[in-house]
């Protein structure tokens, strides 16, 4: 993602905390004194135990070879056409692969089929001597 899509979505959660904030302050001032304390000193026992986001200095990302401008190339919306184009090519070389493994195993399969069909029709026992229960019995108590 780029910096860009961070900022918005911080942009829309700040609107949505100030306004919820609003809402719950605007409901607050009605409420009697022991309720509005105790609300105080839930407030209070949230902020102390909520989380403070790690923030990232610009040498640390430097220091860590890691950052947008690799992934942008020099663009500031997003990926240039370049990178888009990079970015398919891997893909389409997957299902080019694919579609070739599909195709070899598909010839491999007719093959095998055909040496099959060819080794039944060049024997000397009729093809009929195989669907025989018999024959079955007699092959299984040869081996």
């Amino acid at each position: 993602m780029t910096n860009s899509l961070f900022s918005r979505a911080e942009i829309l959660q700040d609107r949505y905390g100030l306004k919820a904030a609003s809402y719950l302050s605007a409901g607050a001032a009605n409420l009697p004194h022991d309720i509005s304390e105790r609300l105080r000193a839930a407030r209070v026992q949230a902020l102390a135990q909520r989380k403070v986001a790690k923030t990232r200095s610009a040498a640390m990302v430097v220091n860590a070879g890691g950052g947008s401008a690799a992934l942008t190339w020099g663009s500031d919306d997003g990926l240039s056409w370049w990178g888009r184009i990079g970015s398919v090519m891997p893909l389409i070389a997957l299902v080019v692969g694919l579609l070739v493994i599909n195709s070899v195993q598909n010839d491999n399969r007719a093959q095998e089929l055909a040496e099959v069909d060819v080794a039944l029709l060049t024997d000397e026992l009729p093809p009929a001597a195989f669907a025989d229960p018999g024959f079955v019995q007699f092959l299984k108590a040869t081996r």
